[in-house]
């Protein structure tokens, strides 16, 4: 009795198969090679076969529709991007922003340039005065290169701050 119900385990499922055949030609997909890999239903067996393909199935399968680019505006019309005329700034107020800018990168101006001539001063011409903890002779050489870069450094945000003054209406 045990092999009745063996084979009727392995012979419910085959006849179930039979009864509902082969799926149709129109529902395999196809997967070929290439440089633009190739995902098809349009081929055949045969064509696939011939041009190596390989079937793709119960792979869930997703079509992106390409994206529609919106049609340009007319000529006659305003963009959406333009301003309206309230979020335009008075001229006033511009003025008042603008020297408010003004007087923050002066400020850092005359901060920039006070730390520049710090460093100068400790730098002493290339030959900065030996600190106590500076026993090892590199220590004392990465010192001296420290300030050098950071007087470089100094000097080249002195100098963007003096463009961005001389921006300024």
């Amino acid at each position: 009795m045990s092999i009745h119900l063996r084979a009727a385990r392995y012979l419910l499922p085959a006849l179930l198969l039979a009864l509902l055949g082969e799926p149709s030609a129109q529902t395999i997909v196809y997967r070929c090679p290439g440089p633009p890999v190739l995902y098809t239903d349009a081929l055949s067996a045969k064509e696939a076969q011939e041009k190596g393909c390989r079937t793709i199935e119960g792979a869930p399968i997703t079509v992106l529709q390409p994206a529609r680019r919106p049609a340009p505006p007319a000529s006659g019309t305003v963009s959406s991007n333009a301003r309206p005329n309230e979020s335009k700034v008075e001229s006033q107020q511009q003025r008042g922003r603008d020297s408010e800018r003004r007087s923050v990168l002066q400020a850092e101006l005359r901060n920039a340039e006070s730390k520049l001539s710090e460093l100068r001063a400790e730098y002493n011409n290339g030959t900065p005065e030996r600190r106590g903890e500076e026993r090892n002779y590199q220590k004392y050489l990465d010192r001296v290169a420290e300030l050098k870069a950071s007087i470089t450094r100094q000097e080249a945000d002195i100098e963007a701050l003096k463009r961005e003054i001389s921006k300024l209406p």
